[in-house]
């Protein structure tokens, strides 16, 4: 959990995992920094003890939801849990299924809040009443958006800047509101909505195992 990620500074088998990634999309080659950028970042929160929340609409919520079960749960690792733990809960049916977590959180997920929000408020505000609500500084903020303009987005972005919390946003390739709200953006080569999403997975999906790998030993 110590392991210091530098922008050059990755394990062996996390830079293959990266190299992969650039091999099966050479097109991706131009992002290279911004996904270090990016790994940076949330490496750097969770090892101060922060979380990373998750916004977007559409696909891009279900994108979401699919980074927080990759990062929550093991994903090409089993992540078993210290012998110290496997003692105090003293129940093998139990300990030989939980896995140790990265802490995240899709705000897209939140029903009776958004809905009940939406209701009330203006739901454009939905997910940055929830930043407001989770948010600390040691927090990194993910907005998904294919187009970087997303209202709600853009709005969560704002608060996550107020808040002192990091902001990534994964998008495509046109100028767009969340770059100015960013410290890392990730724009893919392609503006057309579905072609940007098919960019967005294996790029998240290599985010989540680089991860997986600077933590977690088996």
């Amino acid at each position: 959990m110590g392991h210091k990620l530098g922008r050059y500074m990755m394990k062996n088998k996390s830079e293959e995992y990266l190299k992969d990634l650039l091999v099966r999309y050479p097109e991706l080659c131009p992002c290279k920094d911004d996904i270090l950028k990016a790994i940076e970042l949330i490496k750097t929160s969770f090892q101060n003890e922060g979380k990373l929340l998750l916004c977007g609409n559409g696909g891009s919520a279900a994108d979401c939801d699919h980074i927080v079960g990759e990062l929550m749960k093991g994903f090409k690792k089993k992540r078993t849990l210290s012998k110290s733990i496997i003692d105090k809960i003293n129940d093998s049916n139990l300990t030989n299924q939980l896995q140790y977590g990265l802490p995240a959180i899709s705000l897209v997920s939140q029903t009776a809040l958004t809905t009940a929000f939406s209701n009330d408020q203006m739901p454009e505000a939905v997910f940055a009443q929830q930043v407001l609500g989770y948010g600390k500084k040691e927090d990194v903020l993910l907005c998904i958006s294919t187009s970087g303009n997303s209202k709600n987005c853009v709005y969560a972005a704002k608060v996550a800047k107020i808040l002192n919390l990091r902001v990534i946003s994964l998008t495509g390739n046109k100028k767009c509101d969340l770059q100015e709200l960013s410290d890392c953006v990730i724009q893919v080569p392609n503006d057309v909505t579905f072609r940007i999403q098919e960019y967005h997975l294996p790029i998240y999906h290599t985010i989540c195992m680089i991860l997986e790998e600077e933590f977690f030993e088996e």
